[in-house]
């Protein structure tokens, strides 16, 4: 198993272009989560709807209508499950994301947070 598959999150909340955006608000509160994939029946990646994109429907005053599709960024960065988890850090600190998806055969398979990297340098003191 390379370290990018063993650390990341396989437990991903994800919602489809046709969610009501409102759902998706509500999931990204009630998850605790900065951000919800969009992905197509079979698993492919389609975007990603962040707390940016929500605060960014405060901001222009418009109300919250539509679905994940009229509000996700479709510009996402992912990775691969066999990609360097030094590579996923670099991306991370170098863009300022908090989160990337990670992919297998282009279908979403998890999610690596800065969290989650965080826990991974732990490991070793913990230890």
């Amino acid at each position: 198993m390379h370290e990018t598959e063993s650390i990341m999150s396989t437990d991903i909340v994800s919602v489809t272009a046709d969610t009501p955006i409102t759902e998706v608000v509500r999931l990204l509160a009630d998850h605790d989560i900065t951000g919800v994939p969009v992905v197509d029946e079979t698993g492919h990646l389609l975007g990603i709807v962040s707390e940016k994109d929500v605060l960014g429907l405060i901001a222009s005053k418009e109300s919250a209508s539509g679905t994940a599709r009229d509000h996700m960024t479709t510009d996402v960065v992912a990775f691969d499950q066999d990609d360097d988890v030094i590579a996923i850090c670099e991306c991370l600190v170098n863009n300022h994301f908090r989160r990337v998806p990670i992919l297998k055969d282009g279908k979403l398979v998890g999610i690596l947070s800065r969290r989650d990297l965080i826990r991974y340098i732990l490991e070793p003191i913990d230890a």
